[in-house]
């Protein structure tokens, strides 16, 4: 995974090893690092801060021949990806362990895997011991509700639902006294995602979060969407989300999303989605994306 920009990187840092560096080369190396990382899924407002670390780090050092010019450059370019991925890690577990019952709200658009992501999440959940309930929100998309209801039978957890067409927040509120009547540890809440260009879809989203007040808000994004991540993530963040969790990473070839959707966010990633299966899902290491990356 990340295998093209893994690549580049490692081609673009071989070169400028060859080199010696003073401040008129900083330029040229910052323009080439800007093509790398553009060409790789990461946004223009993340590769301007990335070359603005690198700047600064650069600024004033002359680096000769015989200087290792690879390990300092690689070096600072790692401490830009650290600074960028830094945000206030969440312990799910701990705090599902501080209310009952705990209620989380999945927001993204249509492709991203978000009903299988709540599956997994669910899945993982429930073999840690807690007990799950599904809301079946998503009441536009033909086929939302019986694709939810068919990951929580393989996997053993209820769904609750009414009709197509019906009052997403209204679902979301019987799940929830649902749990309550039943002690139930956790509701699950999965939201229509619809697409861009429906104006409709956060007022939806903002209206069955002022309904059930959730205690966690988690946008589901796909790590194959580039740029258009971004602009999926800063419109979800209009109403207010915790985290995210970043779908199909097994396939990215690039890599450039988990630094794009954490800048633009401003919040941590929890989960990665690395495959199909139940299982598939794994809380996400910026330590673990660094080592991936260089």
């Amino acid at each position: 995974m990340f295998n093209s920009l893994k690549s580049r990187l490692d081609t673009f840092l071989q070169s400028v090893n060859q080199k010696v560096i003073s401040d008129k080369d900083i330029d040229s190396i910052l323009f080439e690092l800007e093509l790398i990382l553009l060409q790789n899924d990461v946004s223009i407002k993340v590769t301007e801060e990335i070359k603005e670390i690198l700047k600064k780090n650069l600024s004033g050092k002359k680096i000769g021949l015989l200087d290792n010019k690879k390990a300092f450059i690689e070096d600072s370019l790692k401490e830009a990806v650290k600074e960028i991925l830094s945000s206030e890690r969440i312990d799910l577990i701990e705090k599902i362990k501080t209310k009952k019952p705990f209620i989380i709200m999945f927001v993204g658009f249509n492709g991203t895997g978000k009903t299988t992501t709540i599956a997994k999440l669910g899945n993982i959940l429930k073999k840690k011991g807690f007990s799950v309930v599904f809301s079946a929100s998503d009441t536009f998309r033909a086929g939302s509700i019986e694709q939810l209801e068919k990951h929580a039978e393989n996997i053993g957890i209820k769904t609750i639902k009414h009709r197509y067409g019906g009052d997403p927040a209204a679902v979301a509120f019987d799940a929830i006294k649902h749990a309550k009547a039943r002690n139930i540890d956790l509701v699950m809440i999965d939201t229509a995602g619809r697409s861009e260009t429906n104006k409709n879809l956060i007022e939806e989203v903002k209206k069955i979060k002022r309904v059930v007040t959730p205690d966690l808000t988690i946008f589901v994004g796909d790590a194959l969407a580039g740029n258009s991540l971004v602009e999926q993530a800063e419109k979800f963040n209009e109403i207010g989300i915790d985290c995210s969790i970043l779908t199909k990473i097994d396939a990215d070839a690039r890599g450039g999303g988990a630094l794009s959707i954490t800048f633009a966010t401003k919040k941590p990633i929890l989960y990665i989605g690395t495959g199909q299966g139940y299982d598939d899902l794994e809380s996400f290491d910026p330590e673990w994306f660094i080592k991936n990356l260089f």
